[in-house]
């Protein structure tokens, strides 16, 4: 949001994640919990405009979650490498005239990386908060030989072209 130079506060929903099955659809999650994200805050501030958002790594249909520990993360590493797997990133944005929510997919490529490949990624750069083991933003980048999507920004959590579009049609000036 700062890129965007729009003023912004953050604040903690105070959603329950584990409570969201949706027939275990990792698309249906994703946007469920962004709804209830954007929902609640909105809730304690009726008058604003509140930005909630989800994100997911999937193999296949199936949800990664974040590792936890360098043990987790080198498995999640070697079940990804040298495959393609999608990062769906849901936004809902709650505001006076309703809900309007989105959801970008990219499409990521995993190198077909070695077991001593993965172990000093791991051990450099300890991605055990992040879903599918990696930090794309940082040293994770080394990890891909390929990322298509149409919003390179929504790898890091927020697709801002999108927003951008979804903010001026609610009325909210973006440059």
């Amino acid at each position: 949001m700062e890129r965007l130079q729009v003023p912004f506060t953050t604040e903690e929903p105070d959603v329950n994640e584990e409570d969201v099955k949706a027939g275990d659809n990792p698309l249906a999650i994703v946007q469920e919990l962004a709804r209830r994200k954007a929902n609640a805050v909105y809730a304690r501030h009726p008058n604003g405009v509140v930005i909630g958002c989800d994100q997911a790594v999937c193999l296949e249909n199936r949800m990664l979650g974040k590792p936890g520990n360098a043990e987790n993360a080198i498995a999640q590493l070697r079940e990804l490498r040298g495959q393609e797997h999608r990062l769906l990133t849901a936004v809902a944005i709650a505001h006076r005239g309703g809900l309007v929510e989105f959801v970008d997919t990219t499409r990521l490529v995993m190198r077909d990386l070695s077991d001593g490949e993965i172990d000093r990624y791991v051990r450099t750069e300890e991605p055990f908060d992040c879903a599918g083991s990696y930090k794309i933003e940082r040293l994770g980048i080394t990890l891909f030989e390929r990322i298509d999507g149409r919003d390179q920004t929504a790898i890091t959590g927020l697709p801002l072209m999108q927003l951008c579009t979804e903010l001026r049609q609610i009325g909210v000036p973006v440059p």
